[in-house]
């Protein structure tokens, strides 16, 4: 069903399936600035520099004439470079610091004589093998200045996380079309300054300001194409607004390989998609925007420009719409309970009792281990062993078909029936990574691609399901409040990865823990696959007391067109960035 219906979008909805594939390959460009830091802030190996210049280099039982020839022995940083100067100056260069022998007879490895330490002044030497530059070796970003570049990253999620509050909003405002200009401009410009930036804290600053703008237009383009595309297309096409953005994570594994300068390399990445950007101010306002802001006359131009595209003889006039709505506001004026949907809510009604309330929490936990795993997964991937590239490339590939299963199973086994086995798989998954042995890369490598599978699915599933379990006057608020719990995980996964240092399996264990708990939790959960959306708290609250179908209580009247909406913003809203 989920196939044809998506066969049905593309043959019958021409216009709508145009504006949908043009607005989503513009997602590529925020999953290509999300994860381009993993190639771009990597630190090499590295020693102190040294005053004056060498003449024989020593390490261990090797020597060289160049400190380049050692590098491919260096297989840990507790070891140190032996270097003789051609004043004939020996020193021991560690990665933080160097020392300068009293004595210095013969050149040896070993040396129990008196030595002078010192701090690096002269700078530090790195590793170019396989990047000429990063971040870090362009602004010596090691050692006391370490903490430095692990703020790259969550820096640009916190500018993720403000940059969808604030756009989102905007975008209610001026419309939509205005924002996805306006932020497609913003990510071109914005990534292309980020290579010119002329030192760490202009190039923090541009990143901020372009991880606003990415999750600015992955936040509005979302409810753009929602705003478009008919209802039996809505789920499949809404979904795969992610599959783009793991396409993206893909284009940033291949250009790491292929551009080994981090200026240059961001360079590329921010013209991948130039051509949107060229031809962005082609797309139309939603009519449903226009209608909203009573502009009539330019909705039905919309619709009558939809309607050429796909050839309907016969389209729809605005009038008729507005009179039909204005119908169904003046029945349901006359209808039953109207105090509850004039009350202002807030966010302490997610907790008006205890269902509610437990519901909230297991809610918003699934939203942020979705997201801290994801993260996790996908920024460690480079430290797996083997070919950092292609393990990036796999596990944003890995992505791709685990959309169309989470589409499928959700509408075959219900909501909750397939997250549970999913968020419970990718914490034992977690679990058995650990037990593999470190020098069984491949095996480590697919297993990472099946936690990031299984991970994804739950990721995806939730934004649909949290619109499902809550009812209309609260709805909104919920998503939002997810959401909100989703961007919180994504800041603090950066941190999570780098325990890494502290036990290489730690942010696995964390997550996996987390899941377990997500998958647990869930179990309480009423399935909401079939059943209709509900409308009040109370019904809401009875939902998940109650194991009969929901659909057996009549809910109160509520205008068709609001319900409409409803239905097309409530449960979509807000698929804020993963």
């Amino acid at each position: 069903e989920g196939f044809s219906s998506v066969k049905c979008f593309l043959s019958l909805y021409r216009f709508q399936a145009c504006v949908y594939f043009a607005s989503v390959f513009q997602a590529m460009s925020c999953g290509i600035h999300y994860l381009a830091s993993v190639f771009m802030a990597v630190t090499p190996n590295f020693v102190c520099g040294f005053p004056g210049n060498v003449s024989s280099v020593l390490f261990h039982n090797s020597s060289a004439s160049s400190i380049e020839d050692i590098w491919t022995l260096w297989t840990s940083t507790e070891n140190y470079i032996v270097v003789q100067l051609e004043n004939g100056e020996i020193w021991e260069l560690d990665q933080c610091s160097r020392s300068k022998r009293e004595v210095s007879l013969d050149l040896a490895y070993e040396y129990k004589g008196n030595k002078s330490v010192f701090p690096c002044s002269d700078g530090f030497l790195y590793d170019n093998a396989k990047w000429k530059s990063t971040v870090v070796t362009q602004w010596d970003l090691v050692c006391d200045r370490e903490w430095l570049a692990k703020l790259i990253q969550p820096t640009f999620m916190l500018g993720v996380l403000i940059g969808a509050v604030i756009f989102g909003d905007i975008a209610d405002r001026l419309g939509r079309q205005r924002v996805i200009w306006f932020t497609s401009a913003g990510q071109f410009v914005f990534g292309v300054a980020v290579a010119f930036t002329f030192d760490y804290y202009s190039f923090v600053i541009a990143r901020f300001l372009l991880a606003m703008v990415s999750s600015g237009y992955l936040v509005v383009a979302f409810v753009y194409v929602t705003e478009f595309v008919g209802i039996k297309a809505r789920t499949w096409a809404s979904m795969h607004v992610h599959a783009f953005f793991a396409m993206g994570i893909m284009v940033v594994a291949l250009v790491g390989f292929l551009v080994r300068t981090w200026w240059v390399y961001q360079i590329f990445l921010s013209i991948a998609t130039l051509p949107f950007v060229l031809c962005c101010w082609m797309l139309p306002e939603t009519p449903f925007w226009l209608l909203s802001e009573e502009r009539y006359e330019d909705a039905q131009k919309v619709i009558d420009t939809m309607a050429r595209w796909n050839k309907v003889s016969t389209p729809c006039k605005v009038s008729e719409l507005c009179s039909v709505q204005q119908d169904d506001v003046a029945s349901g004026r006359t209808g039953g309970d109207d105090t509850s949907s004039a009350k202002k809510h807030n966010i302490l009604d997610l907790f008006c009792n205890w269902q509610i309330a437990r519901r909230t929490i297991t809610v918003w936990l699934i939203w942020f281990t979705g997201s801290l795993g994801y993260y996790v997964f996908s920024l460690s991937s480079v430290s797996l062993g083997g070919n950092e590239y292609l393990n990036l490339f796999l596990i944003g590939a890995v992505e791709l078909p685990c959309y169309v299963i989470a589409c499928i199973a959700m509408d075959k086994l219900g909501r909750r029936n397939t997250l549970i086995p999913f968020l419970i798989l990718s914490a034992l998954i977690c679990v058995l990574i650990m037990f593999i042995p470190q020098d069984f890369n491949i095996l480590i490598i697919l297993a990472n691609m099946a936690g990031k599978f299984s991970i994804g699915v739950a990721f995806g599933l939730i934004y649909l399901y949290t619109a499902e379990l809550y009812p209309t006057i609260v709805r909104s608020l919920a998503v939002g409040s997810g959401s909100m719990m989703c961007r919180v995980g994504s800041v603090v996964a950066p941190f999570c990865v780098y325990l890494r240092s502290v036990w290489i399996f730690l942010p696995l264990l964390l997550v996996g823990i987390m899941a377990l708990l997500s998958g647990i939790l869930t179990i309480m959960l009423p399935e909401t696959l079939g059943k209709p959306l509900t409308n009040t708290l109370v019904e809401a609250t009875e939902m998940g007391r109650s194991k009969k179908n929901c659909s057996e209580k009549t809910p109160p009247a509520h205008s068709g067109a609001a319900l409409e909406k409803i239905e097309m913003f409530g449960q979509e809203r807000i698929n804020i960035d993963k």
